[in-house]
């Protein structure tokens, strides 16, 4: 079954601002999805209307297999959305607020109870839980927003830059934690300015720019369409300019930092047989820029 499916979704605004062009989506069930774009390419207008706050012109979309047209309540069930925007009562306890979310969803006041206490004690909040939400930090009213979706335990979870403005600490403490609840089962589709995190986590990818979709595939057949990649490597010899490499190009940065690049159809493993790198201490391995954030912008880039 399909957590979502999108067919010839239009929508044009006043003015006539066209910000989706008919585009067709969709994600299996039990996928961690990436769906990027650049700013104005019509990433928030799909979630708009996936959550039913804008008004689509024309397409179909289905909610793990549920037309959102003819049983609309039931879809929401299914559905749960972390927008970009704190939308819950800022003068509220994070308890409250939770439980009372819950019963949006028919979830009965014991069980939302124990949900409650499960996830905010695992998004590390159980101790903010009679805190009042104005007095949070930015990064724990953004956990309570996660806890506030996921109350009714949806199929699917959309999360629209869940780690915008939170420390590296806290991502990856949300990167964990969303990590644990797909193994588990739940749908996500992530969008992020991060091009890191999705490459870390997500298993398929749409790239979308100017109300198209120009990228749908898996994240590994997307990055295989890089034609070279460049590695900082680091060193604990000293080296200088005599140093060289038989079959690959690299580039002195320092006494203890080269550059190296490693073209399509190799890899680092056939680095590693060569005579000079066998000869030195090699102490740090990284790429010089994010592959996604490389391909994300030859595309979009290419698109307009």
């Amino acid at each position: 079954m399909k957590a979502l499916e999108i067919k010839n979704l239009k929508k044009t605004y006043k003015n006539n601002v066209v910000a989706l062009k008919g585009i067709d989506l969709s994600v299996n069930k039990g996928d961690f999805f990436a769906l990027l774009g650049p700013n104005g390419a019509g990433k928030s207008t799909t979630i708009g209307i996936i959550s039913s706050l804008v008004v689509k012109n024309e397409g179909s979309l289905k909610i793990c297999g549920i037309d959102v047209d003819q049983d609309f309540n039931s879809a929401k069930l299914k559905l749960g959305v972390v927008n970009q925007e704190f939308n819950f009562s800022q003068f509220e306890k994070v308890f409250d607020i939770i439980v009372t979310q819950a019963g949006f969803y028919g979830v009965p006041y014991k069980v939302a109870k124990e949900r409650a206490e499960k996830y905010l004690k695992k998004l590390g909040l159980w101790d903010k839980k009679d805190e009042i939400a104005r007095m949070l930090s930015g990064g724990q009213k953004r956990r309570v927003m996660i806890v506030k979706a996921l109350i009714h335990e949806p199929e699917l979870l959309i999360l629209d830059e869940p780690t915008a403005g939170v420390d590296i600490e806290l991502r990856r403490i949300l990167w964990e934690f969303l990590e644990d609840i797909n193994k588990n089962g739940t749908t996500i589709i992530l969008t992020t300015h991060y091009l890191e995190e999705a490459e870390s986590l997500c298993k398929n990818i749409a790239i979308i720019d100017n109300g198209e979709i120009i990228e749908n595939t898996s994240m590994n057949k997307l990055l295989s369409k890089l034609e070279d990649q460049f590695y900082v490597i680091e060193t604990s010899n000293n080296i200088d300019q005599s140093f060289k490499l038989e079959n690959f190009y690299c580039k002195l940065e320092d006494k203890n930092k080269f550059t190296v690049k490693i073209p399509n159809g190799k890899t680092l493993n056939d680095l590693f047989v060569e005579d000079e790198i066998s000869k030195i201490k090699i102490t740090n391995i990284k790429n010089q820029t994010n592959r996604l954030e490389e391909l994300f912008v030859r595309l979009t880039s290419k698109n307009d």
